[in-house]
């Protein structure tokens, strides 16, 4: 693969809806060798996702509201400016503590995009592809069987 620049401006990049909140690409893995990703997250309060972790490390960076991230048995609060960094692996999810939050994810690797992209195809009530489609991309949900 040649690497070239990409840039991404505001309102631009494939935008997925997941249950919890509205992805955009900003920098998807096909720009950097798959080495990393950056996300805009869009998220209103509501229901979090499960907690579930990843095949990926990830982090995140609060531009907006605040996020109380749960990562292993702690929770932390993040409001803009705050990040976190979480390690592949770690059980974790996140809830909106103000009306909305506008928070960058980085990933490593490309598989993040990809998991999104699948996740915004499949019907929200149809948990038996929803876990088809975590188990694929390496996102355990917790209590489900590995």
């Amino acid at each position: 693969m040649t690497e070239s620049v990409h840039l991404s401006t505001a309102g631009t990049g494939a935008e997925y809806v997941a249950p919890d909140a509205t992805v955009t690409v900003k920098v998807g893995g096909e720009h950097t060798g798959a080495q990393y990703e950056i996300f805009e997250v869009d998220a209103p309060r509501g229901l979090a996702a499960p907690p579930h972790s990843e095949a990926w490390s990830k982090a995140f960076y609060v531009l907006q509201g605040r996020i109380l991230v749960q990562a292993g048995d702690q929770g932390y609060d993040l409001g803009p400016g705050s990040s976190i960094s979480i390690p592949a692996g770690t059980l974790n999810t996140f809830s909106v503590l103000t009306p909305t939050a506008k928070f960058l994810a980085v990933s490593q690797t490309g598989k993040m995009g990809e998991f999104f992209a699948d996740l915004a195809t499949a019907d929200p009530t149809d948990y038996a592809a929803l876990g088809e489609i975590s188990s694929r991309h390496g996102v355990t949900l917790a209590g489900a069987p590995s």
